[in-house]
């Protein structure tokens, strides 16, 4: 602890700054220069930022894992600091930098990413970016997709661009309770990482310039654009404490000349991480300490380890990643360019352990001791991305693009029974009530539980000119429309997979809850940013959509920013936004089945949902404001402050929750069967997605850094990033029942599950042919209301009014990496991430269900794995 300390007061000692601001200092290789003219042109809605030879990426440095490989690179805005980088995020202006911007804009560079030390981008993210943050573990299929959380709200508020454009979301639905719930948000571990320059994160509601989902912020992952270079990297490390999580990434990406004025650039990606197993989890059906549970032992004669049950955990995956990116001047004025992304990931994940006895012994003769059912994935995701783009129509500088983009899954058991199969009442006698189409007397151990698709065609026509108005006031107008397809598709598993409630760990969908569903959304947008005074600036903007499914929305945005010196300015911005639900959160429906339990997610348009007493589904509506300050009180030295605050009214969450025989006659009615298992009817529960909420969402974000540089002893780069966030619930829906739709632990949920606050100290030392990077990490508490499991009073248990208040306290973080650079070509970095080993907080017995959950899995807060150790190589050519 000792040591700790000395360590923590090292780092604060430092004048801070953001950790994401810092530049890949210990790159001094020879300018990796892109295509000036593609890149010239790229921006978010494909408006152009014009000094090519200055944009962001207009050099970039080789990629490996979430980051660029170490080789060095000078960066035209990326010397010393990241905010000086040009921006193509939040704004239609040229040649305007991160800390110019009227809206806060933080720019994350490759090498920042890289130095997390984490192979998932999502998981980068959270290391460097405080107002980024995931749950401890997700559970059924959350767990395999690679989603974020930013500003307190949920994934299905934050919009993703891939180089200015609308990035398509994951098929993946969340279908259970958590912060979570509902989501489809775009899954960032589908992107290649060693395709990303640096990524833009816009801190501000957007709806008015980008449409639905920007809502808590923005997120512009710009990527590489060389024409020569070769990159490799290799990356591995396990989390050495509990001996499990070994991980690994190999990385490859080239670019090379594309006739003689344009470029084309591949990347290759493979990845694979083994499961993680939470320690300290023991099955209380196991341990026979208990007189409702029997002992270990007269399940099979013979003891079985409390530990079997790994549902603590996380997934195994596999991942091969894809990229190609190529610009090409057709002519002086036109430019042809377009990207393409593909990933295939398989991934398992455990499921509860289910005991030889399940089902009352039936399946004993397939699974003599027991098993662990492993839900699993296959998926396969792609993008594609053609458009042209000119300087010169009538004046006005243009962009056309279309962007093609489709997430299918195809979600399974393995290990597993259909329990209900194998009982004497199965009937192959269609006029049963214990009917099975898919036979009885036995039971495949795999299966397919349902597939799913998720598809985005997206098409933009923009417009940009400078004008002089009066040969007085500069102003920039943008304006433009865009055209979406969306598309979802759900088709049924096999039967084995859903008849007689289905297989264990995870029950299929059957026929009646599959079908396609689409809607096209119309959209103009139109944008005018004024310079009344070389000091004062303000920018008006103004978008109208239409949907077909959800009607029309209008949505306007005013900021504006005043420099009194060049040291100190500030800046404001008022807009309203919205989000439009998705045809997931529409017309999905799924049954979860645990050991001693089950619970139902109703359609929101379904019959029986709306029994309930769902209204069926509307848009969100948000109005945002946020203020700050951007000062240099010295040379060097930059520090911003903002505050915000995010109003959302009719939230979308998980809404009029039931238990007992009302949950079982919702579940049957949806077409769903339980499981031939012994329930107390208690644990059995159903719950649909409404507009149920109304919150207020309140932060303050504080950045600053400073570079000591030092000669001959180096320089060191000091950053901090701070932010406070707390969000409450102002209004509490009313379902058609009279009954309120969220209860305390959904409450939860949505307002105190995400940190309150989050620090980040780094510190990066580059002397010699060495770099250390040292990054301290504080994140607040968090406060969730836990379900009486089975070691509760029986009159607790899995109460759905009663739950027990639980606090994940503050924790501290410390991460360490050094690195060596043997030549111009190889560079080696060993890291320890978490160094002390510091874990969240257990939860109490009676809240932990069967002995093997002993973390809170929907804590924002600190990861459950503990220290991981990891080393990597790069190399470039």
């Amino acid at each position: 602890m000792t040591s700790r300390r000395r360590l923590f007061a090292a780092t604060i000692l430092a004048v801070p700054m953001l950790g994401s601001s810092m530049a890949a200092v210990a790159d001094t290789r020879p300018a990796s220069t892109t295509h000036a003219k593609t890149h010239s042109k790229t921006s978010a809605h494909g408006a152009k930022a014009k000094a090519a030879s200055t944009t962001a990426a207009s050099t970039t440095a080789p990629a490996s894992g979430v980051a660029p490989a170490a080789a060095p690179v000078k960066r035209a805005h990326f010397t010393n600091d990241a905010n000086e980088a040009v921006i193509v995020t939040g704004t239609h202006s040229a040649n305007r930098h991160a800390r110019q911007s009227v809206s806060p804009v933080t720019v994350l560079t490759s090498a920042v990413l890289q130095r997390s030390g984490m192979i998932n981008l999502g998981d980068a993210l959270v290391r460097t970016y405080p107002q980024i943050n995931v749950p401890t573990m997700g559970a059924d299929a959350a767990a395999l997709v690679s989603a974020i959380n930013m500003r307190g709200l949920s994934a299905n508020e934050v919009l993703v661009l891939f180089d200015g454009k609308r990035r398509h979301t994951t098929g993946n639905f969340t279908a259970d309770s958590g912060p979570n719930f509902g989501t489809t948000g775009v899954d960032l571990s589908m992107i290649p990482a060693n395709m990303i320059d640096h990524i833009e994160v816009l801190e501000d509601g957007a709806a008015a310039m980008y449409g639905s989902d920007a809502i808590a912020g923005v997120v512009n992952i710009i990527t590489k654009k060389t024409d020569h270079g070769i990159n490799m990297s290799a990356q591995t490390g396990a989390n050495a404490y509990a001996g499990s999580g070994w991980q690994y990434q190999l990385n490859l990406d080239g670019g090379m000349k594309l006739g003689k004025d344009g470029y084309i650039h591949l990347f290759g990606q493979v990845s694979h991480t083994d499961h993680f197993l939470a320690s300290g989890a023991h099955d209380h059906r196991l341990t026979g300490n208990q007189p409702s549970y029997a002992d270990a032992a007269s399940y099979t004669g013979q003891s079985i380890p409390s530990n079997s049950n790994h549902i603590m955990s996380t997934p195994e995956e596999t991942r091969e990643n894809f990229g190609l990116d190529w610009g090409k001047p057709l002519n002086d004025d036109v430019e042809f360019y377009g990207n393409i992304t593909y990933a295939h990931r398989h991934s398992e994940a455990y499921e509860n352990y289910r005991v030889p006895n399940v089902g009352g012994g039936v399946a004993e003769s397939i699974f003599p001791y027991g098993f662990s059912p492993l839900e699993t994935i296959e998926e396969n995701d792609y993008s594609a991305t053609v458009g042209a783009k000119g300087d010169n129509f009538l004046g006005f500088e243009w962009d056309v693009s279309s962007t093609y983009g489709s997430d299918y899954d195809k979600v399974g058991n393995k290990n597993t029974v259909n329990t209900g199969m194998l009982q004497s009442t199965c009937s192959t006698d269609a006029s049963s009530a214990y009917y099975s189409s898919a036979g009885c007397g036995y039971s495949p151990t795999d299966a397919r539980a349902e597939s799913y698709a998720m598809t985005q065609w997206t098409n933009n026509l923009d417009f940009r000119r400078r004008f002089n108005i009066g040969h007085v006031v500069p102003m920039t107008l943008a304006f433009g429309m865009e055209q979406r397809m969306d598309a979802y598709q759900i088709w049924a598993g096999n039967p084995v997979s859903y008849v007689l409630g289905g297989t264990q760990g995870y029950a299929g969908l059957a026929p009646q809850n599959s079908g396609k569903w689409y809607r096209d959304v119309w959209a103009w947008y139109m944008d005018g940013d004024f310079h009344f005074t070389k000091k004062w600036e303000m920018d008006f903007a103004g978008r109208f959509e239409h949907y077909t499914d959800v009607g029309d929305t209008e949505n306007g945005k005013i900021s504006t920013r005043y420099d009194f010196t060049k040291r100190i300015g500030v800046r404001a911005t008022i807009s309203t936004g919205f989000r439009a639900p998705t045809l997931a959160e529409e017309h999905f429906s799924a049954m979860n089945v645990s050991p001693t339990g089950a619970s139902g997610l109703l359609a929101a348009s379904s019959a029986s949902a709306k029994a309930l007493g769902s209204p069926g589904l509307k848009p969100e509506r948000s109005i945002s404001e946020s203020g700050g300050i951007v000062v240099e009180p010295i040379d060097g030295l930059h520090v911003e402050a903002d505050v915000y605050q995010i109003n959302m009214r009719d939230r979308i969450v998980q809404g009029g929750t039931v238990n007992g025989q009302t949950a079982i006659d919702a579940i049957e009615s949806m077409g769903f069967s339980l499981p031939g298992n012994s329930y107390n009817a208690n644990s059995v529960s159903a719950y649909y997605l409404a507009n149920g909420a109304s919150t207020r969402t309140q932060g303050l974000d504080i950045k600053a850094d400073y570079t000591f540089h030092m000669q001959k002893h180096g320089n060191l780069m000091l950053s901090m990033a701070l932010d406070l966030n707390r969000t409450r619930l102002h209004h509490n829906g009313i379902g058609s029942t009279g009954s309120q739709l969220l209860n305390a632990q959904n409450i939860g949920y949505i307002t105190t599950a995400y940190p309150r606050s989050k620090i980040i100290l780094n510190a990066f030392y580059t002397v010699g042919n060495w770099d250390v990077n040292v990054r301290q990490t504080r994140y607040g508490q968090t406060t969730n209301q836990m379900t009486y499991e089975d070691w509760a009073p029986t009159a607790l248990q899995y109460s759905v009014d009663q739950f027990q208040k639980f606090e994940n306290s503050p924790h501290w973080l410390t991460d360490i990496e050094v690195g060596y650079r043997f030549n111009k070509n190889w560079h080696l970095a060993v890291g320890v991430n978490n160094i002390f080993n510091v874990r969240p907080r257990r939860v109490s017995q009676i809240v932990n269900y069967l002995g093997a959950m002993p973390y809170d899995q929907f804590s924002m807060q600190i990861p459950m794995t503990g220290g991981y150790y990891y080393g990597r190589v790069n190399a470039s050519f």
